[in-house]
């Protein structure tokens, strides 16, 4: 029994360490992409700008690229399913918040079929892919999969083509 609290307590410590030490590591910026941060609440999805080979582009808090998909209609999403799966969509509990050169005006959310709020961005709901692992990645942009197109979106929110 003393073994198994001394376990669960020295997990718990790395956990809080680990949220720790990644905190003050990221000082608030996006580690990389030279973007200041708004500390968003626990439930809140950050909506920032990285750099890639496309140019300033969205990311999310995690700075993972957001995409677009070209199926969707005005603020509505249609990716469910298999489709969420591949593109997870940002979602959020609380409203988003906007990163350094990111226009708060442009966001927004929708209600999903299944309740949840995800974050919008001059009118198109936004999602990420599960393949890019990293940083920087853009695996998904210029996709075309379950129906339409995926790009990755300008700090306007329009869909970057050029470079595909």
């Amino acid at each position: 029994m003393k073994r198994t609290i001394t376990l669960l307590v020295s997990a718990a410590a790395a956990l809080v360490a680990a949220a720790v030490g990644s905190a003050a590591t990221a000082g608030g910026y996006l580690p990389g992409y030279g973007t200041k941060s708004v500390a968003p609440g626990p439930a809140s999805a950050l909506v920032g700008v990285g750099s890639s080979r496309f140019g300033r582009i969205l990311v999310d808090g995690r700075g993972h690229t957001l995409y677009l998909f070209e199926r969707d209609k005005r603020t509505a999403s249609t990716c469910y399913g298999a489709c969420a799966t591949y593109w997870p969509p940002l979602t959020t509990t609380a409203k988003p918040q906007a990163g350094r050169r990111i226009m708060a005006g442009k966001l927004g959310t929708t209600k999903r079929r299944d309740g949840r709020l995800e974050v919008t961005y001059n009118g198109h709901p936004l999602y990420t892919f599960v393949a890019d692992t990293k940083r920087g990645d853009t695996k998904g942009q210029d996709l075309n999969q379950f129906g339409g197109g995926w790009y990755v979106l300008s700090t306007r929110g329009v869909k970057i083509e050029r470079g595909s």
